[in-house]
């Protein structure tokens, strides 16, 4: 898996752009026209996340506990109250 260094201090909501724009992936896709999520591990073990429409805008930093909790929970359907 990528992980990336980035050159300057990794903080929420810093631009995106901050991070370079290589080593960003696409975890899935679907018929959205192309409205997604962009996610890049970072040399620390966090996950930078960033809306893929909007690549400058700001990357949420999460731990990968706070990934594994998220992805575990929305696969168990604890998120299924946001799709209705």
């Amino acid at each position: 898996m990528d992980r990336i260094k980035p050159r300057k201090q990794v903080y929420n909501g810093m631009p995106a752009r901050d991070l370079g724009s290589e080593g960003w992936h696409k975890p899935w896709s679907g018929g959205n026209g192309g409205n997604c999520l962009e996610a890049m591990k970072l040399a620390d073990g966090r996950i930078a996340v960033r809306q893929s429409t909007d690549p400058d805008g700001p990357a949420l930093i999460y731990t990968t506990d706070e990934m594994t909790a998220f992805i575990q929970g929305a696969k168990a359907g604890e998120a299924d109250f946001l799709l209705s």
